[in-house]
């Protein structure tokens, strides 16, 4: 990824304190302090907490999108199957984020305050993910890497593999963060067997 410039980094530090101190516990001090800036420079940002977290969830969600595609990239450059290059993307979009969350003590919190505050950022990003996904989809058909049966297109496609990673994420009770990629290839690989032509 290239160089965050100085609101990307604003933005990373955010997302690194909410997972640090989770939402209802940290304030705008709090929150200044932990970004090294004063409480009057964030406020030249954000209004308030809430807008602050919600940048948070913004920019993370486009962070992991973009690295998801360049995951892809990656996989795709080096020869990797259409399953492996669907799993590096689902890996690096969603299983990162589930990874961060996982690791702060205040997950269940962040969870329901993202679903809370940024169900229209959620839903955005979603949409913004699965076209990524699409495109890439394409591109394996058009490639030849992949065929699918008549009646599916790529966006649809995007959306059934979609829901697929973020329902790994959700799974009951919670899998071990270490084990989620091996677990996007096996719910993708059902998913391709069923799909692919």
């Amino acid at each position: 990824m290239s160089v965050l410039n100085p609101r990307d980094v604003l933005l990373q530090k955010l997302q690194q304190a909410f997972l640090a101190h989770g939402y209802e516990q940290i304030t705008m001090i709090g929150l200044a302090k932990a970004v090294d800036m004063s409480r009057r420079s964030l406020y030249n940002y954000f209004a308030n907490k809430e807008e602050a977290f919600r940048g948070a969830i913004r920019w993370g969600n486009q962070h992991n999108i973009a690295v998801g595609q360049m995951a892809a990239a990656d996989a795709k450059a080096a020869g990797a199957s259409a399953l492996e290059i669907l799993v590096a993307f689902a890996d690096a979009r969603y299983g990162q984020t589930r990874r961060e969350l996982s690791a702060s003590p205040h997950a269940v919190e962040l969870n329901d305050q993202a679903f809370r505050r940024c169900r229209d950022i959620m839903i955005d990003a979603a949409v913004a993910s699965q076209d990524r996904l699409g495109e890439i989809l394409l591109e394996l058909q058009e490639e030849g890497l992949v065929r699918w049966r008549e009646g599916y297109s790529a966006g649809h496609l995007a959306q059934l593999f979609s829901d697929a990673a973020r329902g790994v994420n959700q799974t009951l009770p919670p899998r071990p963060s270490v084990s989620l990629r091996e677990r996007y290839r096996e719910i993708f690989s059902a998913l391709m067997g069923g799909v692919a032509g």
